[in-house]
């Protein structure tokens, strides 16, 4: 049994409690045109290119056995067409400039690294968060690493955009001390136009799971011209005030870090993250949002 992870990070602070260890899995079912992890997206594993680390060697283009990989005056360009993910290149490229993004790993070699930490984890009431990407698009791996996690001892959140069937989002949930629950948006047209999916089925869940006793946190990103407005903030207020067991309300700014990751992995950049980065908000606007939200009885507002 393993899962396709393409990160994990130690000494986290910002994926729930505490001091964790988050690990990011491949594969979602939305498509957010603001994703700052691009790379998670797909369930398969994929090729970064970084154009500033390349110095020109060569060595990709002497294994690349579909020729995607050419130096000419000393510019090294990718042609990703025919590309089968052998990841050779990555292998014989010195530098880093070209790597595998994603990595089978098992349930227990994921908990070694997790382990290592144990201490800050009960100093600081920190432990495991899964992330992504989407736990849910690889369910029987999460939900054998939640419980190996709860059977050592270590609490364990999950991050999630609650898209997927009622009983595997419930399974996930039961194994989770805490679900860091992805808002996306709160207005149902905008949120299929923007992350690909209707917003019901996520609302749907997110009743179910709070019905079962589970505890939520709800993680708002705001992004200036889409979203950052009065109508989002109210509807972000109605659906905390129908849930009891909802911890708070963390708002996220929006940043552009996906817009290279884009560039890296030979895809287009929406409009959205231009290099003027029009959707970034400014702390007076986020300022603005959570003082709004606590104008609008939110219990607890983080972020």
């Amino acid at each position: 049994m393993t899962g396709l992870v393409f990160d994990i990070q130690r000494f986290c602070i910002h994926d729930g409690p505490g001091i964790r260890t988050t690990v990011f899995l491949k594969g979602c079912p939305l498509e957010c045109q603001w994703c700052h992890n691009p790379e998670s997206q797909s369930p398969d594993t994929e090729l970064f290119y970084t154009p500033v680390l390349c110095i020109g060697c060569a060595g990709c283009v002497a294994v690349c056995p579909k020729g995607g990989h050419r130096v000419i005056d000393g510019v090294h360009t990718v042609d990703r067409t025919d590309c089968i993910l052998c990841l050779d290149c990555a292998e014989a490229c010195p530098t880093g400039a070209v790597e595998g993004v994603g990595r089978q790993v098992t349930v227990a070699e994921v908990m070694d690294e997790v382990v290592r930490d144990r201490v800050f984890y009960d100093q600081s009431g920190g432990g495991l968060t899964l992330s992504g990407g989407e736990p849910l698009a690889q369910p029987e791996f999460s939900a054998r690493l939640l419980q190996a996690a709860k059977e050592a001892g270590i609490h364990t959140c999950l991050e999630t955009c609650g898209f997927g069937g009622r009983e595997r989002v419930l399974g996930l949930a039961r194994r989770s001390d805490l679900l860091l629950w992805d808002l996306k948006d709160t207005e149902g047209e905008r949120h299929r136009t923007m992350t690909g999916v209707p917003l019901e089925p996520i609302l749907d869940n997110l009743k179910a799971v709070d019905a079962a006793g589970c505890p939520t946190v709800l993680r708002c990103i705001l992004l200036e011209g889409v979203n950052l407005g009065d109508a989002h903030l109210r509807g972000i207020a109605d659906t905390y005030r129908q849930l009891s067991h909802c911890r708070g309300v963390e708002l996220l700014a929006y940043h552009a870090l996906g817009r290279s990751k884009l560039e890296r992995l030979g895809r287009p950049v929406p409009e959205g993250q231009a290099p003027s980065d029009p959707w970034v908000p400014t702390d007076e606007r986020m300022a603005w949002a959570r003082g709004r939200l606590e104008e609008l009885g939110v219990g607890v507002v983080a972020g």
